[in-house]
């Protein structure tokens, strides 16, 4: 065996075991995610001087996430992953106590800025997937970056579940489940004191300084894995932020709002455990398209009825495009730049990202609010997932066109 291949298994070898600490990362700390999704819309509307506003709680915390990201990927370049995890836990702790400091004096000021600072957490999360690359070889990067998105299947399950269980606990809805947010933060930021991922060294001054953003943006591969990335991610982030809105709204329960968001987060992680193998197998832009295609049959079966299986069919669909969108644009992107341009790539994407995720959940909660009733404001929701998904396909189109000629 070469020295090169020897190299390549010892680098794996601690990929893995920093993998498995991002997996229980993503498991415990991300169940805090469905958790606001949940409780955010609710609370907002019982807070909010308007329903217009129900889930502008929902938008702070994708707006702090993507404030967070052009500086926290820099601050972990500099600073190494576990800084920047533990201070992103910190921030959800904080934001949480906000929270029940905003439901607890009815202040809706208070609790739209505990939703900042669990933004600011969210950024932090996405960075998960991309820590998980930092020691991984070629060939087990997307397989890395796959496992940890698994670990959300166990948040999918337990968030949910703690919202129905906490919801009501006390005479003032939510306290108690965000409460138990600040405490999941809390316990969770010891597990990043395990990470084994080397702070990258200073560069030399007349070391190679890599792209400008100028530059970057240039690049086909860039470009489109970041297209794909924001639309994935802002279509998953559009229906699923007004989906307790209209359940509730259609004459259905909370605790049936939780279940489908279970539903939907489950499908949003479970296929990680094969997606990156599907990568290796098929090619990054196949399974990018499967994404899409999947995101299209969800607004398809959101346009045909607002039944619990409908609910349902529409969210799992939801998901599985999220995750094969999602991880596919990912792992396009890890592979288009090089080390030295790691932190610029990377907060440049999840800024550009959550940006509009901060636009689709601002404009779900406003098509919602603004339509006649909920069955109009779901079918809104749906119709305004086109003009996206066309922006994304067309933008695959292009890529593969672009490469085509190069060729």
């Amino acid at each position: 065996m070469t020295t090169a291949s020897l190299d390549i298994l010892q680098d794996d070898s601690r990929a893995k075991r920093n993998v498995l600490v991002l997996v229980a990362a993503q498991a415990l700390l991300g169940a805090q995610l469905p958790m606001n999704f949940i409780a955010g819309g609710l609370a907002g509307l019982a807070l909010a001087p308007t329903p217009l506003l129900a889930t502008l709680p929902i938008s702070l915390i994708v707006f702090g996430s993507m404030t967070t990201a052009p500086w926290i990927s820099p601050l972990m370049q500099a600073r190494g992953r576990r800084f920047g995890f533990v201070l992103g836990a910190l921030a959800g702790a904080a934001g949480a106590g906000l929270a029940v400091l905003g439901l607890t004096t009815g202040s809706f000021a208070i609790f739209l800025a505990g939703a900042y600072l669990t933004g600011i957490y969210m950024s932090t999360l996405g960075f998960y997937r991309f820590a998980a690359t930092d020691t991984a070889s070629d060939a087990f990067r997307p397989k890395a970056i796959s496992y940890v998105m698994a670990g959300g299947l166990l948040s999918a399950l337990v968030g949910p579940q703690i919202v129905k269980l906490t919801g009501d606990a006390t005479i003032i809805p939510f306290v108690a489940s965000y409460a138990t947010v600040a405490v999941i933060n809390l316990i969770g930021l010891w597990l990043f004191f395990l990470l084994d991922i080397p702070t990258p060294a200073k560069p030399a001054l007349d070391a190679a300084r890599g792209r400008t953003r100028g530059e970057l943006l240039r690049s086909p591969a860039i470009v489109v894995s970041i297209i794909c990335a924001m639309v994935a991610y802002a279509l998953m982030n559009l229906v699923m932020t007004s989906t307790p809105l209209a359940v509730v709204g259609s004459g259905f329960s909370t605790g049936n709002a939780a279940d489908i968001v279970s539903a939907h987060v489950i499908a949003m992680y479970a296929p990680s455990f094969f997606t990156g193998h599907l990568i290796a197998r098929f090619g990054v832009t196949r399974i990018v398209s499967a994404g899409l295609i999947l995101l299209a049959a969800a607004g398809t079966v959101g346009l045909s009825g607002v039944t619990l299986p409908h609910f349902y069919g529409t969210l799992i669909l939801l998901g599985l495009g999220w995750n094969f969108g999602f991880i596919g644009a990912t792992t396009m992107l890890t592979a288009s730049h090089s080390p030295e341009e790691r932190g610029t790539v990377q907060g440049m994407n999840d800024a550009l990202v959550f940006g509009l995720v901060t636009l689709a959940s601002l404009s779900s909660g406003g098509l919602m609010s603004s339509s006649a009733d909920a069955v109009s404001g779901w079918s809104a929701v749906h119709y305004a997932m086109v003009p996206f998904l066309m922006l994304a396909g067309g933008a695959l189109i292009w890529l593969r066109m672009t490469r085509d000629r190069t060729a």
